[in-house]
């Protein structure tokens, strides 16, 4: 007579293990979703960060005190140089969708026509920059924007970017 040797687990056993792993899966992923929204959030602050300091070294250095009209003028090095003003991945032309956000500059409220750059481009008294969520509660719950004056404003509907000229009021208010 032969014995039997049952070795393994048994269906139940199985069940048991791939609900524990559901019930840990079904704890973590809302955490990690929002943390992909921070992070989402933090490049897009950061986006209009850098386009304050391009646009501050561009009216420094080439427009002689006059702002980029768009993203792609800031891509552009002055002259013979060799470096641009702002990094690639926000020098496209459009609308540049990045880390779930769709960043854009236009001209700021009130602007004028500025004096041309270095590379004979003409540019503008003002921008307004801003960075909007690509799906909102998704890629981000809120929206920013800034201008010449350097603040980065948050929007924590996320709806809409803060409209200039930026005041702080509801879910209106500076970067903190």
């Amino acid at each position: 007579m032969k014995i039997r040797n049952n070795k393994g687990f048994t269906l139940i056993e199985l069940l048991i293990v791939v609900a524990i792993i559901g019930i840990i899966a079904a704890i973590a992923i809302p955490g990690l979703l929002r943390a992909r929204m921070s992070g989402n959030e933090a490049s897009a602050i950061g986006s209009m960060r850098a386009i304050n300091s391009g646009q501050a070294t561009y009216a420094a250095s080439a427009a002689g005190g006059g702002f980029a009209l768009d993203l792609p003028t800031l891509g552009i090095a002055c002259g013979t140089g060799t470096q641009p003003f702002l990094s690639q991945d926000l020098t496209v032309a459009g609308p540049v969708q990045k880390s779930g956000y769709m960043v854009t500059m236009a001209a700021g409220l009130g602007a004028d026509a500025g004096p041309d750059d270095c590379n004979g481009t003409a540019s503008q008294t003002a921008y307004y920059a801003t960075a909007v969520p690509v799906t909102l509660d998704s890629t981000g719950v809120r929206a920013f924007a800034t201008n010449q004056g350097g603040t980065v404003f948050q929007d924590a509907t996320g709806a809409a970017a803060p409209p200039e000229p930026f005041v702080s009021a509801g879910p209106i208010g500076p970067i903190q």
